[in-house]
């Protein structure tokens, strides 16, 4: 892998923390477990990955700020440069033993994501990117898919849970979307969505209110597979609102209809 010394670092923490996160893996019926919410949980694993992560890439550019899911924000001396990190996003698959979940790195530059990692430790699959290199998944080049039929494309969303008030909006998008695809699928981790549109996978994913460190690393590497990301509203920031839409340029436009209902 050839690529900047962030993303060298990023890579770096990524690895060190899916040894972490693998060995917790295999032991997942004696983790400790306590409840954020309905179908929301965190775990022993969770924060000591997020440890690790942060350890490292603080230790390594002490200047950044700091974004995790578990630790929450810390201002940098560097006001123009933070990490975004999920340390175990796919927790709940994680805790029911099935091996889709990843860890999300993503390096932000003046409100522009620049690098990214997403790693899926369980697969030894590293997603990796950077701004105008390309996206990769170990050392093979991503392309998103060249199809150009919605009646060939298989497109990813997650399902909302609890009482999460985005619930009537999705079920809305599957009865409009499903009669034109050839089939939907709920994985339940938002940045290997990503990453699967990024490498031809999937044809198309989107999603609404998710957090900036699900998304930040996934939609790098769409872009710089060549797919299209914007908001589901347009013009407002993804980041800052957590709503999504993206896949390959063939599709997309038929797709972000679909969704939109215009």
């Amino acid at each position: 892998m050839q690529g900047s010394a962030n993303l060298n670092l990023m890579i770096k923490a990524a690895r060190k923390a899916g040894r972490s996160l693998v060995k917790d893996f295999r032991e997942v019926e004696n983790l400790q477990v306590s409840s954020k919410g309905p179908g929301d949980f965190v775990s022993k694993a969770d924060h000591e990955a997020e440890r690790i992560i942060k350890q490292d890439l603080m230790e390594g550019r002490p200047t950044y700020g700091w974004l995790g899911e578990e630790t929450g924000a810390t201002p940098g001396a560097d006001p123009t440069r933070r990490w975004l990190v999920d340390p175990l996003d796919g927790t709940t698959n994680f805790l029911h033993g099935m091996p889709h979940w990843a860890i999300s790195i993503a390096l932000e530059h003046k409100g522009e994501i620049v690098s990214a990692v997403v790693f899926d430790a369980a697969k030894d699959e590293m997603y990796w990117a950077e701004k105008g290199a390309g996206a990769w998944m170990n050392d093979r080049r991503l392309r998103v898919s060249g199809r150009r039929s919605m009646t060939e494309g298989v497109f990813a969303t997650g399902i909302p849970f609890g009482l999460k008030k985005t619930m009537p909006e999705t079920m809305g998008d599957l009865a409009r979307l499903m009669p034109l695809c050839a089939g939907m699928r709920r994985w339940g981790a938002a940045s290997l969505d990503l990453a699967y549109v990024a490498g031809g996978r999937f044809d198309g994913y989107w999603e609404r209110e998710l957090k900036a460190w699900d998304i930040a690393g996934g939609l790098l590497l769409v872009r710089e597979a060549g797919g299209m990301v914007q908001p589901i509203r347009e013009g407002d920031d993804i980041l800052a609102t957590g709503s999504i839409i993206c896949g390959n340029d063939g599709l997309f436009d038929q797709f972000a209809k679909a969704i939109r209902n215009t």
